[in-house]
């Protein structure tokens, strides 16, 4: 496990940078990453050329873990925020500890050195004794200055007897991830900037060592043979709309669901003899003249769903409602299959877990965005939600066969849902 001291360590440009290092070695790494996060698996699989999947304690993901590091020869999995921030403070629920510890994962611990030396040897200190079950096998600094800050660092952990400082990243300007609101940039990582992270690392890390220490028992499990499909899902798949967790198509895949990507910013018609259509999360509000311009497509959305299940989350959702307004106050029609508007806003509206129910079953997800409802829609809606606080309320919108909320569904996290959602698509 790769993790941080916190937010800004530079797990994620380490974990990339190391991803394609592995490749570039000829091993076949198998990326995950901890959380409930759409972005960062992305570029997983472009630095990997292996499909990332989320490990989440609430989610109950963790079995996703063992069937994927089986046909891998190193299974590399990105923390979250701090390697022990979770969903309460002084609990590991929820925490990428949590899943190391579960796991049986050693951790390398991600540090920013910028401004620091000798305090390295506290810091990671106490990382390494606050939790006896989480095992820090060694560090990885970002922002190192020079080869020679870079030993000053080794020297100060070594000092102190201290998990050894196995590899670094020097300090450069060309390596900074591109952010957006939502975090990370949606846009795609070039192969020369992976290829550069990695031919860093590779001058700097040393290999032999860090497989050596983070040598840990091979899972048994393999993936069950999937089902012949009987069902095929057209989910949308572009620049506008690409935040999936891919244990859903898993859990689809394993119902007899064949998924059939489309997309709404450049198709001209669906695909053929689809059951039902899945708008996921993305950026639509980036798009509002492509989305609104494709008037054959929308058309063509529009008639489907009068006869056929179409389900949508976040921004998907947005892109079923009304209109959507920008912050300086342009309007952008949506198709119109759920009654409400919604308003881009330059701050958080909604982030945390979320455990909902209703008519498809009891289930878990997440909520990050940016956007809101500029009024409350009228019922019926389409959950129930209860927050990690316990507060309730009503969300999303249910229309003949559309369905829609902010919230991004864990699908097996309701063992029933898949079943359910198929018997849907059948109707």
């Amino acid at each position: 496990m790769i993790a941080g001291t916190g937010s800004g360590s530079g797990k994620t440009t380490l974990t990339l940078g190391l991803l394609r290092a592995l490749r570039r070695r000829g091993l076949r790494p198998a990326p995950f990453k901890c959380g409930p996060d759409y972005i960062d698996p992305l570029f997983h699989r472009q630095a990997a050329g292996r499909v990332s999947r989320n490990l989440d304690t609430f989610f109950g993901s963790e079995n996703v873990y063992a069937p994927h590091v089986r046909e891998a020869d190193v299974a590399v999995v990105e923390g979250v925020m701090g390697l022990f921030d979770g969903i309460f403070p002084g609990k590991l629920q929820g925490s990428c500890a949590e899943i190391a510890r579960n796991l049986h994962l050693p951790v390398l611990l991600t540090v920013n050195a910028r401004g620091i030396s000798g305090s390295v040897a506290p810091l990671v200190k106490g990382f390494a004794e606050w939790e006896k079950d989480v095992r820090i096998a060694g560090v990885i600094a970002d922002n190192v200055g020079s080869p020679r800050h870079a030993e000053l660092l080794r020297d100060s952990l070594e000092a102190a007897g201290l998990p050894p400082l196995i590899g670094f990243l020097e300090r450069n300007e060309r390596w900074q991830l591109p952010e957006r609101h939502l975090g990370l940039s949606l846009h795609e990582l070039s192969d020369a900037f992976l290829d550069s992270l990695a031919e860093s690392l590779e001058k700097t890390l040393d290999f032999e060592l860090l497989l050596s220490l983070t040598r840990a028992p091979r899972p048994e499990s393999a993936p069950a043979p999937l089902p012949v499909p009987r069902l095929r899902l057209g989910v949308a798949m572009d620049e506008a709309f690409c935040f999936y967790y891919e244990a859903n198509f898993d859990a689809l895949r394993r119902a007899g669901v064949e998924i059939v990507p489309f997309s709404p910013l450049r198709d001209r018609e669906l695909p053929p003899r689809l059951n039902g259509i899945y708008l996921g999360g993305g950026y639509p509000e980036l798009f509002p003249e492509e989305l609104g311009g494709n008037r054959v497509l929308r058309d063509a959305l529009r008639e489907f769903a009068r006869s056929h299940l179409v389900y949508g989350e976040c921004g998907g959702y947005l892109y079923l409602l009304e209109e959507l307004a920008s912050p300086d106050g342009r309007t952008f029609p949506g198709l119109g299959l759920l009654p409400g508007k919604a308003v881009m806003n330059t701050r958080i509206a909604a982030l945390g877990y979320r455990s909902v129910e209703g008519n498809w079953g009891r289930l878990k997800g997440h909520e990050f965005h940016y956007a809101s409802l500029a009024a409350e829609p009228p019922a019926p809606h389409l959950w129930q939600a209860t927050d990690a606080r316990g507060r309730r309320f009503a969300c999303g919108g249910s229309r003949g066969r559309v369905r829609g909320s902010f919230i991004h569904l864990y699908f097996d996290s309701d063992p029933a849902f898949a079943e359910k959602f198929c018997r849907e698509l059948e109707m």
